[in-house]
Formats: C-alpha cells, structure tokens, sequence
C-alpha cells in the first residue's frame, strides 16, 4: 500500500515538474492559471480567481451573479447589432449617394426625375421645385377647404375649355397625356410623328 502511494506521487512529482517547464515557457497549464509564469503561480491564480467569482457570486446571489452575466453578453451582443446597422447604414447611404448622382446627371440632361420638378436643371432644384409646388398647392387648399379647391380645380378647367372651344380643349388634353417621366409631349409629337392640331389650341374671339 505505502509501495504504491509512494508510486503515485514519484508520477505526481514527475507531472508537476513538467507542467512547470511548460508554464516557465509561458503556456497555461492551469485552466485560469494565464500570465503565471510557474505551475504554482497558476495553481495560486486559478484559485485566487475561482475565489474573487465564488465572493462574488455569494454577494450577489445566484439569480444577481447570472444577471451580471447576461448583461456582459447583451453588451458584446448590442455592440455587435450596433456595428452590424452601422454597416448597413454606411451602405444604404452609398446607394442613395450613388442613385442620387445618377438622377441629378439626368436632370441636368433636361429629364424630369422628381413629380413636379419640372424645368430643374439638377435634382437638388428639382426637389425644391417640387416641394415648393407641393406647399403652395397644400396652402391654397388650406385656405380654401376641400371643396372650395375642387370647385376651383373646376372653374379654371371650365373657363379654359370656353376659351378654346371644344374640340380644342379635347386636343390640348391628347397632348398633355403624351408626356412622360422621361420626355414632354412636345419631345414625343416632335418623335413620333404624333398628330396634334395646336392651331385649336387658339381661344376663341
């Protein structure tokens, strides 16, 4: 029996000064044993951490030791999301950088690329365009109320088709239908050849 224990720490003993080597060599030996630069000085570490969590978690208590926990990984976890839709962010913006310079290069062409930005030569006028048209008209409606809008909608359409006669008032909306985001009806009757009467357009006498 004394034969065997005596075995057993020659293997021990043997293990140890191995380990030590090791740890000497700067690798961790010790699970929590890091930057000990001895088998000892890791063994002393490990325990001295295992302890620091152990008070720890006895001022805490269980349920307040796994909360700290949780926290520290939401934290990782947030910062991650956080730098995820920041990259998608920075992307997003690229492509609206990149589109935007695309339009404003057609716009500057003469093309309408914003509803209501007609006669803008760049998409940044364009856009001012439009919302100016877009609040003066809101303005307007405001003050007059719904239907004092419609009803003036109406009359201006009524007193135009007065002034130019029927048949007209019916060519002039032929060639308001014609245009487009791309070309004014003007551009596409000049293009294909479209026949429009605009000697009708005169108002009568």
């Amino acid at each position: 029996m004394q034969k065997s224990q005596k075995k057993e720490a020659m293997v021990s003993d043997q293990e140890r000064q191995e380990l030590n080597a090791k740890a000497r060599q700067g690798e961790t030996v010790v699970p929590g044993g890091t930057v000990g630069k001895s088998l000892q000085a890791q063994e002393h570490l490990s325990e001295g951490r295992s302890r620091g969590g152990q008070t720890r978690k006895e001022q805490l208590g269980h349920e307040g030791y796994q909360e700290i926990g949780q926290r520290g990984g939401q934290t990782r976890k947030d910062h991650q999301l956080g730098h995820e839709l920041d990259s998608k962010e920075r992307q997003r913006q690229e492509v609206d950088a990149k589109e935007r310079q695309e339009l404003d290069a057609k716009a500057k062409h003469g093309e309408t690329v914003v509803p209501g930005g007609t006669g803008g030569m760049s998409l940044e006028a364009q856009e001012h365009l439009a919302d100016g048209r877009s609040r003066g008209g809101q303005t307007r409606k405001d003050q007059l109320g719904h239907e004092g809008y419609q009803e003036m909608g109406q009359r201006g359409g009524q007193t135009r088709k007065d002034q130019l006669s029927h048949e007209g008032y019916r060519e002039m909306g032929r060639k308001g239908g014609l245009s487009t985001m791309e070309k004014s009806s003007a551009e596409r009757v000049a293009e294909e050849g479209i026949d429009i009467d605009e000697s009708k357009f005169r108002t009568r006498t």
